[in-house]
């Protein structure tokens, strides 16, 4: 694992070892998106890469697994800020193709991945007036899986935003949301596919994150039909299975202590 020192320690040689070691075509997945025949693209490809050649075995540059973090709290100061803006995150023991990563996706669209219509909202601003902004995701790749909730607050409702959102998360753990609840969950994360690939860039970018992570190409259509399927027990025992409410790791950005 990098730390402040094994940073800090690196220099231009270590730069360009580890790019000439890992920027290789072995390495590489090209997307193309418009109106041209497979023929075509691939005498373009060709063209501009046909000569570029791999030297050495192949590095593995995924990171390895890491293990479950413990609970800290670390604060920095920024005296240009007059609000926290507050960070909870903690790592996951699952990984990109484990079944249980839509169960959880589509429980963050009932908690926080929502905006508006999630639970963090409602109990955090809409009710409460603590936070000016919530958000909650999952970043989760072929090695690893991490669990973010952010919210920006006065330096006083740090604490109490962060108790709401750790009762939350275990009232997932605990009780199957509602049916209506559900409901809205599954529109909101079958909307959100088409608009994925609203352009051509969209495009681009989900072909080729599929390719890295080794997805089917059609995942958005096998994830719609698993979000339909999915029951509120599936994905109460997600978050029971996964999350740990007491393992938030707290950074906090704001104004240095008066």
């Amino acid at each position: 694992e990098a730390t402040p020192a094994t940073i800090g320690s690196l220099t231009l040689r270590d730069v360009r070892r580890y790019y000439r070691k890992t920027f290789r075509p072995d390495l590489t997945t090209i997307v193309v998106i418009g109106k041209i025949t497979p023929r075509r693209a691939r005498a373009v490809v060709d063209r501009y890469f046909g000569s570029w050649k791999a030297h050495g075995p192949r590095p593995n540059t995924w990171l390895p697994p890491v293990p479950p973090n413990r609970p800290s709290t670390t604060r920095v100061p920024d005296a240009g800020r007059i609000q926290d803006q507050v960070t909870l995150a903690e790592t996951l023991g699952l990984t990109r193709t484990n079944p249980d990563y839509y169960a959880l996706q589509l429980g963050n669209h009932v908690l926080g991945g929502g905006f508006y219509a999630t639970r963090l909202y409602r109990d955090l601003r809409q009710e409460r007036g603590l936070v000016y902004y919530v958000s909650s995701n999952f970043e989760i790749n072929r090695t690893r899986g991490v669990y973010v909730v952010s919210y920006g607050c006065d330096p006083r409702n740090a604490a109490r935003a962060r108790a709401i959102v750790v009762r939350d998360l275990k009232q997932m753990q605990t009780t199957p949301v509602g049916a209506a609840e559900l409901h809205r969950a599954k529109a909101l994360a079958l909307r959100e596919i088409p608009l994925s690939e609203a352009s051509i860039d969209d495009i681009g970018a989900g072909l080729l994150a599929r390719a890295v992570d080794k997805l089917p190409l059609d995942e958005p259509t096998r994830a719609a039909r698993r979000y339909l399927h999915l029951s509120a027990a599936r994905i109460r025992a997600a978050y029971a299975r996964w999350l740990r409410p007491g393992d938030l790791v707290q950074v906090t950005r704001g104004p240095p202590p008066r």
